[in-house]
């Protein structure tokens, strides 16, 4: 069981990260919304300051789903 006060922590930071980045958490909505199937490809890009950008690809894997799964359990409950 998680702490109550790591809780309210873990829940201040998202809050805050949502205000943050409100464009960011509505496309991970978007995403989201429909259910991820196995063999979906992500492509991610990260270009940090004064450097070139370096991207990478996955391909969802089942154990993948089952951790998301497992997350969304914790968020509902």
């Amino acid at each position: 069981m998680i702490n109550p006060g790591t809780m309210m922590k873990l829940m201040n930071a998202k809050n805050t990260f949502t205000n943050n980045h409100p464009k960011f958490v509505k496309f991970l909505q978007v995403v989201f919304s429909s259910r991820v199937a196995e063999g979906t490809v992500f492509e991610i890009t990260v270009t940090m300051p004064g450097e070139e950008p370096i991207t990478t690809t996955f391909t969802v894997l089942k154990s993948d789903l089952e951790l998301l799964a497992r997350l969304h359990d914790l968020q509902t409950h």
